[in-house]
């Protein structure tokens, strides 16, 4: 592995950090990654269940992944790579987080500017009225799901399903901390899933040095990764603190 204590004197020298963040770093936390053997494409082909088509559909059929999904998000706590990531922002450094996760840990972990590229599992959307409520552990027990009191309309979580664009505020907010950042730290995303990934290339490309931690290797690494630090967020990202 890299010397950590020279990324620690990068992050000095640079000051201008955001975190791009993926699956990897929410499995400490007890949320298994969607994709591998214990996620939730295993069980649930994510074309027929979270396809916004199959939502508008069958939501009763939708619902029946979306209470299994509430279940683990209700039940995660932040890992210690979250924990980092807020003591990184609380010492100046880290500006924003962009994350590609729905389960909103990073908040609960000290981070105030988060940009929520997929949306945030817990809250509900009513699809009619647009009515935008907490997600609670007693909506998840409402069967066949549960409906918005204004309308009547099913409720989904607030999240972005396939089929649905991403929300053009959190777009523009992403894109402008590309633009603005000295370093950008790629956290345990695969960077296959578009356009997402496409925000780390947007930052390379305005001259941001690229740190990734991965467990794996991952397009990003061969193509504009700096520095490679193979291994969990939640091993590393408290070591480099440690130098700072």
């Amino acid at each position: 592995m890299e010397d950590l204590s020279a990324i620690a004197d990068i992050i000095r020298e640079r000051k201008y950090v955001v975190a791009f963040t993926g699956a990897g770093i929410s499995v400490d936390a007890g949320i298994p990654a969607f994709r591998g053997g214990q996620g939730l494409w295993e069980k649930y082909d994510p074309m027929e269940y979270a396809e916004i088509s199959s939502f508008v559909a069958k939501p009763e059929k939708v619902w029946v992944m979306l209470r299994e999904m509430a279940e683990v998000v209700f039940a995660s706590a932040p890992s210690e790579a979250h924990r980092a990531l807020g003591k990184l922002e609380e010492m100046g450094y880290l500006k924003a987080v962009i994350t590609q996760n729905v389960d909103g840990l990073h908040q609960e972990a000290g981070n105030s500017n988060v940009i929520e590229y997929h949306g945030n599992h817990r809250w509900l959307v009513c699809m009619n009225c647009h009515t935008r409520l907490p997600f609670t552990p007693d909506a998840a027990t409402v069967h066949p799901y549960p409906r918005c009191d204004r309308c009547g309309a099913a409720l989904k979580p607030d999240v972005v399903f396939f089929g649905e664009g991403i929300p053009m505020m959190e777009m523009a907010r992403a894109n402008e901390e590309a633009d603005k950042c000295k370093v950008m730290f790629i956290i345990g995303t695969s960077g296959v899933v578009y356009p997402a990934a496409d925000i780390p290339y947007r930052a390379k490309s305005k001259d941001a040095l690229i740190v990734e931690i991965n467990v794996e290797r991952t397009p990003f690494t061969s193509s504009i990764t700096d520095h490679f630090l193979k291994g969990t967020a939640s091993e590393i990202l408290p070591e480099i603190l440690k130098h700072l």
